[in-house]
């Protein structure tokens, strides 16, 4: 109930096209799906996977940060940062612990193995996909521990793509499927009550000011 109110005060600074805009881009998000990058040296990279997560609606990005530790490039995100929920990892083993506690199967994706090519991929599942640096590919870490491999289909000479350019591919695929399918990969009200207030926070100007206005009432 507070949140509700909470709501509702935050959405009084919005206009109507802004309120319903969040409510049409929230209706395709989805927690079905969710993205791991691990170590890019590239940091553009991760900037252009987070903004193929927001373009196709998943809401959560992880980033391992073991060795370089970068900042999100903002330019090449396009303010993606806004609307997709980062979440900072100290090492690939505790993401995939983390991810595991959260119900994910472990998806590494790579050319060399004996990969599941991505039309012949399992949706129902929800999954986390593995991206790894661009020289070095994914740590022995998620390869050992991976519940499955995924590749995209190549028939030419060169054997792989840049991670971005792999994200965006596979992205866009799993998700298009997805909300084609009967799965329930919808965010819960829950998690739409929540990003509402989130995303209403991050477009009011001087949203300190407006909210120590809100908690003078309570």
């Amino acid at each position: 109930m507070e949140n509700l109110d909470l709501l509702t005060y935050l959405e009084g600074f919005l206009t109507d096209n802004r309120k319903q805009r969040f409510l049409d881009v929230l209706s395709n998000r989805t927690k079905h799906f969710t993205i791991a990058v691990e170590d890019v040296y590239q940091m553009h990279n991760t900037s252009a996977v987070m903004r193929s997560c927001e373009v196709f609606g998943i809401q959560e990005l992880n980033v391992v940060e073991q060795k370089y530790g970068k900042s999100i490039d903002k330019q090449i995100a396009m303010g993606a940062q806004k609307w997709v929920d980062i979440i900072e990892h100290s090492s690939s083993q505790v993401c995939i612990d983390n991810l595991r506690q959260k119900g994910y199967q472990i998806i590494a994706t790579t050319p060399h193995n004996d990969s599941c090519t991505i039309e012949n991929f399992d949706i129902s599942k929800p999954s986390a996909l593995f991206f790894g640096t661009e020289i070095d590919g994914l740590s022995d870490e998620v390869m050992q521990q991976a519940d499955g491999y995924l590749k995209i289909p190549m028939v030419g000479f060169t054997e792989s793509l840049n991670i971005s350019v792999s994200a965006a591919i596979i992205i866009q695929d799993i998700t298009n499927r997805l909300r084609n399918s009967a799965i329930n990969w919808h965010l819960s009200e829950e998690e739409i009550l929540e990003k509402r207030i989130d995303w209403a926070r991050k477009t009011i100007k001087d949203i300190k000011n407006v909210e120590g206005r809100y908690n003078e009432k309570l």
